[in-house]
């Protein structure tokens, strides 16, 4: 079974939007805004690159995303990583032809079968709304989460506000910055 590892910027008070620079937030651009940039904070962004063998995204996602990281040299090693998009409605004449291999994934379902596959680990970015169905859903085991210092109040969070049982997560790894960002790497436990 292949590993799914959700990997994101968050803040303090769980906001997951508009973390580069995304229009239409309020916010936006809040991970390099007011943040001193310190190169150590950030190994885990090119160790996910080096570890996982596909990527997951929801549509929305997907559609900011590959316009831009294909021709990124920060981003190469996902040029040719196999990637999913989770979504109704994405239909394959909307995918960009110079990202690789592109699936589209219809349902959780196909995510779970995925999931049931040879392979190593699936690293999804971005994606608040699937993260949030695919945490409900149980299908996560891992959480990279570079914690900044910052509280955004609105915007949308990574995970859901459904009422559930609880979900326990088990500290694998982590570190505190001098620029205040905390990385916080979480095995769910089953």
């Amino acid at each position: 079974m292949r590993t799914l590892i959700s990997t994101a910027f968050i803040s303090l008070d769980g906001v997951v939007e508009g973390p580069g620079g995304e229009p239409g937030y309020r916010n936006s651009g809040w991970t390099f805004k007011d943040i001193e940039f310190l190169p150590e904070a950030f190994e885990i962004k090119g160790r996910e690159q080096q570890e996982a063998t596909a990527m997951l995204l929801g549509r929305t996602s997907y559609e900011a995303f590959s316009p831009v990281w294909p021709d990124m040299a920060d981003f190469a090693d996902y040029k040719a990583m196999p990637k999913y998009v989770v979504s109704t409605r994405l239909t394959e004449d909307e995918l960009v032809p110079n990202w690789g291999e592109t699936t589209i994934l219809r349902t959780l379902d196909d995510v779970a079968a995925l999931k049931q596959t040879e392979g190593g680990p699936i690293i999804v970015h971005g994606s608040a709304t699937l993260n949030q169905a695919l945490s409900d859903a149980g299908l996560i085991d891992r959480y990279h989460l570079l914690v900044f210092p910052l509280l955004l109040g609105a915007g949308k969070r990574l995970f859901s506000a459904t009422d559930k049982d609880t979900q326990k997560l088990k500290l694998v790894e982590h570190e505190a910055y001098a620029n205040g960002l905390q990385k916080n790497v979480f095995d769910v436990v089953r």
